[in-house]
């Protein structure tokens, strides 16, 4: 066999693995994804005793499915309504409103506590302690490491070109027998940037394990958001959150788009009512009305592009790197002094120079009007 035939029989087996171990199964009725059971399934990427887990029965889970008015099942306090009773554990109204929004069905959405809790889970559900390992793109956001050490689980960072960007074969040569997740945030934080879709895709197709793509900023970006891939790729998880676009970090509600199999698990491992009557009562509130939100973003979009263009006008300014978030990097003369002379203006932003390939750089959110005005302001005065 010649090396194009070799090379092409090998791609073809890594298809096969990855369709034993996700064998879909779509549901012709609400694009429902689900994987079918086989030898070579999830059963084998999770940890034996998770797989095994008897979960939490709450008393509102019992219950379910049947009209009640009278509640004598969860030792409740019957006095101070609403705030007495448990919230939903499964927060099914919120649920709805989010299918609606990002068209993705009901049993295919995890809400945790914050996107952290969805960022947790996939340590505990798939990761052996001292054992297993994950592979990240480098620089990203910190909690996916912070969250791998707290599990006890090796960290493996690959590192993006000047360009910001990575191949598949740099992210999948980083992993081993045991790697069960590879992260991916994109676009990416503190770079902004959007990684690029085909080796997104590539690892998708070639890795065995999970992929979990991070979109907690995909609302300020023009790309197809990779949640409406889940059909196609069966090892993904996406997250999402109600703190960037919807404008409602306060309130700590972040998601994860998977397969209802995945999506099961999790709901297994979470703690019963992760999130609690106050956040899903503002969640249905916000994502009413999500023509707001389309509209904050287009004005921050507008914003972003202002701000990037007179940044670079600035003398203490060197580079601006592109961005399809709510933020940029951009790169200084010196960092450190420029960062301690906004703070004693009242004015905060982010100084990265600490982080890989993002020395002497500050990452600037991109704020109402009057806000990035007063900090271009006080920059000239620099």
């Amino acid at each position: 066999m010649d090396a194009v035939s070799e090379a092409g029989a090998s791609e073809i087996m890594r298809e096969v693995n990855i369709r034993k171990r996700f064998a879909l199964h779509y549901s012709i009725f609400n694009i429902n994804y689900s994987i079918v059971n086989e030898v070579n399934d999830l059963k084998e990427l999770c940890r034996k005793n998770i797989w095994e887990l008897s979960p939490y029965s709450s008393a509102r889970n019992e219950y379910s499915g049947h009209v009640a008015r009278v509640f004598l099942d969860a030792n409740e306090n019957p006095y101070n309504a609403p705030y007495n009773r448990y919230p939903d554990p499964l927060q099914q109204e919120v649920k709805t409103l989010v299918s609606k929004v990002k068209g993705v069905p009901v049993d295919n959405i995890f809400l945790g506590n914050g996107s952290d809790e969805a960022i947790d889970l996939p340590y505990r559900i798939f990761c052996r302690p001292g054992i297993d390992n994950v592979v990240a793109i480098e620089p990203t956001y910190g909690m996916y490491k912070v969250c791998a050490d707290i599990n006890d689980v090796e960290y493996r960072p690959v590192l993006l070109d000047e360009h910001f960007q990575i191949t598949a074969s740099k992210l999948l040569d980083a992993c081993d027998a045991n790697t069960k997740i590879i992260w991916i945030c994109s676009p990416n934080n503190p770079t902004g940037n959007n990684i690029n879709r085909e080796a997104i895709e590539e690892v998708l197709q070639k890795f065995n394990g999970i992929v979990i793509i991070d979109e907690a900023y995909s609302d300020f970006s023009n790309e197809k958001p990779m949640r409406a891939e889940l059909r196609k790729h069966p090892n993904m998880i996406v997250l999402n959150t109600m703190s960037k676009a919807w404008g409602c970090a306060a309130i700590r509600l972040g998601m994860a788009f998977a397969s209802k199999e995945i999506i099961d698990i999790f709901n297994k491992v979470k703690y019963p009512y992760n999130v609690n009557l106050l956040t899903q009562k503002q969640a249905i509130e916000a994502l009413k009305d999500p023509f707001a939100v389309d509209k904050w973003v287009k004005i921050l979009i507008q914003e972003r592009s202002q701000l990037m263009s007179t940044f670079l006008e600035l003398p203490i300014c060197e580079k601006v790197y592109p961005s399809n978030a709510n933020f940029f990097l951009a790169k200084m003369t010196d960092a450190q002094s420029i960062y301690d002379y906004l703070v004693e203006k009242g004015i905060i932003v982010r100084n990265r120079s600490r982080i890989q390939l993002c020395g002497n750089c500050l990452r600037i959110t991109i704020g109402t009007k009057s806000e990035n005005t007063e900090l271009v302001g006080a920059l000239r005065n620099y």
